[in-house]
């Protein structure tokens, strides 16, 4: 309907001016065409470029923000695992001093058939409690005969020994433990001077 009143009108125009009317679109066209003046041009060009560096602005500090974020949610990710990893450590250490028990008790097994079938239970014990200990990425250190190594070994002694060379470990005495390569425990051993 708006179309049609257009028309009218540009027809009545056209009958009082006795002229030809151009349509609304050649108009918009031509509106397009129009020269400006070269301060109005040097003024728009300057806007566009303020509105540009603006925009690159916006968008590096855009792209500077989303790297920031993505950086701390990978740094809260390695501390809540970090976190996880002591904790799951702080609880297998207080274990230790039982299997150690266990260990002792084991090696001082009587021999009697009457007491040996108990003591066979108590190694299936020990046996499952390693199994689970393993599982959670626990292990022994290996120290017998081995050289001396203060990040994993703790001396108790310093001993001459002709069966060992200086700096050799002679003997353990309580066995230590690492966690995913963490120390949750240094072996307890005696040295070689």
């Amino acid at each position: 309907m708006a179309k049609q009143d257009r028309e009218e009108k540009i027809e009545e125009q056209v009958a009082q001016s006795g002229e030809k009317i151009e349509s609304d679109e050649s108009v918009e066209q031509s509106v397009e065409k129009q020269d400006i003046s070269i301060d109005l041009y040097s003024q728009l060009k300057e806007e566009l470029e303020n509105v540009k560096r603006q925009c690159e602005e916006n968008s590096e500090g855009w792209q500077r923000e989303r790297a920031d974020f993505a950086n701390y949610k990978k740094r809260i990710q390695r501390d809540a695992e970090l976190q996880r990893r002591n904790m799951n450590g702080d609880m297998i250490k207080k274990f230790l001093p039982i299997l150690d028990d266990l260990e002792r008790a084991l090696k001082n097994r009587p021999d009697d058939s009457e007491d040996a079938a108990w003591a066979n239970g108590m190694e299936l014990v020990l046996k499952k409690f390693q199994a689970v200990l393993e599982a959670e990425g626990v292990k022994r250190i290996e120290a017998e005969n081995k050289e001396f190594d203060p990040n994993l070994h703790e001396a108790i002694t310093h001993e001459e020994s002709p069966d060992h060379e200086s700096g050799q470990i002679i003997e353990v005495t309580q066995q230590g433990y690492l966690n995913d390569e963490r120390v949750l425990r240094p072996a307890m051993v005696r040295v070689a001077k």
